[in-house]
């Protein structure tokens, strides 16, 4: 039974979203290729190449039963799917700027009439009519923070990473809408009807993000300093622990520990008297 899934033809979430297809071991993709389709190591499973915009809806209508794309594009188009896994990349704010020499500072500075510009209409009407402000809306299709510089907006409704691009621009964040990431979704009828072969691929996906970040941290110690050593190395689950066969009282710990911990780990086993210690990297963790 086939399964097709849609992924980024480019932008910002294309390259991360080929990166984990290919270290879950579904396939190598050819990133300068300009393919519309691509069949995996999985003869079950295609990849379709469409704009991270569309995904959402193709999903929805069934041209595709996955889709790898943005939450905010999933909020922007309405589209009823099911929401399977966040992938841990494309992380951003979607938010409301505006010029520093406005004299908008929060969202009660703003009054009805303030022209909007942004390449998420749909987002922006809702954010605004929650609040009952009557605004004067232009789509752009990109580059909206120029906007209010050239004097066609008061206001824009964008993605923001590191506020860097806003900074330079002279704007500042009125307000936060919500975060956003990467996103798995699923089309509701391709999870009865091809259910098992879906969360095959959720599973494997997911294992791979699980692991990112991770390390595991493999070492000897005297059986005396268990108790010290199970302090400095926590693992997910506690330290999995066995006996060394050898003429002196040790055991073997290892433990999947953060990356960013690393450092302070060793530094703090070998206090503990801990020894042969090996740093290894993690390719899954299954849940």
């Amino acid at each position: 039974m086939m399964v097709r899934l849609a992924i980024p033809n480019k932008g910002r979430l294309q390259e991360p979203a080929i990166r984990l297809l290919e270290d879950a071991g579904i396939g190598s993709v050819d990133r300068e290729a300009r393919q519309l389709f691509a069949r995996t190591r999985d003869p079950e499973l295609e990849l379709i190449f469409v704009r991270a915009r569309d995904v959402p809806s193709l999903v929805a209508r069934g041209a595709a039963d996955l889709g790898i794309t943005g939450y905010d594009l999933v909020l922007e188009s309405g589209s009823d799917v099911a929401e399977l896994l966040e992938l841990g990349f494309g992380s951003a704010r979607m938010v409301v700027a505006a010029s520093e020499r406005s004299g908008i500072k929060t969202p009660s500075d703003i009054k009805s009439g303030v022209r909007v510009t942004t390449e998420f209409p749909n987002i922006a009407r809702q954010y605004f009519a929650r609040r009952g402000i009557k605004i004067e809306l232009t789509e752009v299709s990109g580059a909206a923070e120029i906007t209010p510089i050239v004097g066609i907006a008061d206001l824009i409704v964008d993605l923001s990473s590191t506020g860097t691009t806003l900074r330079t621009h002279g704007l500042r964040v009125v307000d936060v809408l919500f975060e956003t990431s990467a996103r798995l979704i699923a089309n509701r009828q391709s999870l009865k009807e091809k259910r098992a072969k879906v969360e095959g691929v959720r599973t494997v996906l997911e294992s791979v993000v699980r692991a990112r970040g991770k390390k595991l941290v493999l070492m000897n110690i005297p059986e005396a300093k268990l108790e010290e050593i199970k302090r400095v190395v926590p693992g997910m689950a506690g330290p999995t622990v066995s006996r060394v066969e050898g003429k002196k009282p040790m055991l073997a710990v290892q433990a999947v520990v953060e990356a960013e911990r690393v450092e302070e780990i060793v530094r703090k086993a070998k206090k503990a008297h801990a020894r042969d210690i090996l740093v290894m990297p993690i390719e899954r963790v299954l849940p």
